[in-house]
């Protein structure tokens, strides 16, 4: 993306283009209880006139529904530097979003309040809570679909990021891989061969090496589960030799990963302008995917469209055929 310069001043918003993928991949979580209304009430509208005219009973209805969702028909739902809410409170933070703000930091403590007055389990008390706030709010709202959500969501994940501590490449490079996943399950409706996918919210270490991000992949058939891994790379200069340091580390990994009982999928991703061709060949010919940005690590805004195609055809194939 190029600079936008005002009277000789940078007023660039990058932190609007990687909250505005992040809100994105929430579109699969949104069609997911559009889809768990329509069947609830029957109904061939979309989620916002449901909302809007639903009853009390149906609206509960709804929101159960969505807590008890099988597991390998759940979308995912993330914090704002790319990390999965499990399922339970995504239900819980998605229904809050709409219609309430800070539910963690607010309408969390009251639900705990209502819990210690009388005995109430979590999801239950939860529900009521929306069910309630729906009912009472949804007049003052007026709009339930997309578009506005969409707006909120970019608003929420905005709080999360300035409240978590996290590095800004490891969660570009996230976010591409959820862009992914929820590409795949934006056709599907599901994950394909795997019942579960568990994206790691920081980096994992396996032996001495540290991988910045990664995934697990729980199969639908089987116990033996995969791994995805997307060790990330950054040079600032465009000289040295740590073209050569890096590949000697990923191919020392590597050769520990082979020797491993469990499958796993390695993808690099290096940004650094003019990375060594030699290397780069070196690397991809010993690992399933190199995705090499050739810029200063400093200017990287995540995954270009085009890039970001080749990785989900990528991960479909992973998810078709493991």
């Amino acid at each position: 993306m190029n600079k936008i310069i005002v009277h000789q001043v940078d007023i660039t918003h990058y932190r609007l283009i990687e909250l505005s993928k992040l809100a994105d991949q929430a579109k699969p979580f949104y069609d997911w209880v559009e889809k768990t209304a329509k069947r609830i009430t029957s109904s061939h509208q979309e989620l916002n006139a449901i909302l809007m005219s639903a009853h009390r009973a149906q609206i509960e209805s709804i929101i159960y529904a969505c807590y008890l969702e099988s597991e390998e028909k759940r979308p995912l739902l993330f914090d704002g530097i790319g990390r999965v809410y499990p399922h339970p409170k995504a239900c819980f933070y998605f229904f809050a979003w709409m219609i309430r703000d800070a539910p963690q930091q607010r309408l969390a403590p009251l639900i705990a309040r209502m819990r210690k007055l009388e005995i109430l389990d979590k999801r239950g008390a939860e529900t009521d809570t929306l069910v309630e706030l729906i009912l009472e709010y949804r007049s003052f709202v007026r709009s339930f679909d997309w578009l506005t959500v969409r707006e909120v969501v970019i608003d929420r994940l905005e709080g999360s990021r300035r409240s978590i501590k996290g590095h800004h490449l490891e969660a570009s490079v996230r976010t591409a891989l959820i862009t992914a996943f929820q590409n795949y399950f934006a056709i599907y409706g599901n994950y394909g061969k795997y019942q579960q996918i568990a994206i790691a919210d920081k980096q994992i270490k396996i032996g001495n090496h540290t991988v910045d991000v990664s995934a697990v992949l729980t199969p639908l058939e089987g116990n033996s589960t995969e791994t995805i891994l997307l060790p990330i790379k950054t040079r600032e200069t465009e000289g040295g030799g740590h073209a050569h340091l890096f590949t000697r580390d990923i191919m020392a990994a590597v050769s520990k990963l082979k020797a491993d009982d469990s499958r796993y999928h390695i993808i690099a991703v290096i940004i650094a302008q003019n990375w060594s061709v030699s290397e780069l060949g070196n690397i991809n010919a010993q690992i399933d995917r190199v995705f090499h940005f050739n810029m200063n690590p400093n200017n990287f805004l995540g995954f270009d469209d085009s890039t970001q195609i080749e990785f989900n055809k990528y991960i479909q194939k992973i998810l078709n055929h493991g």
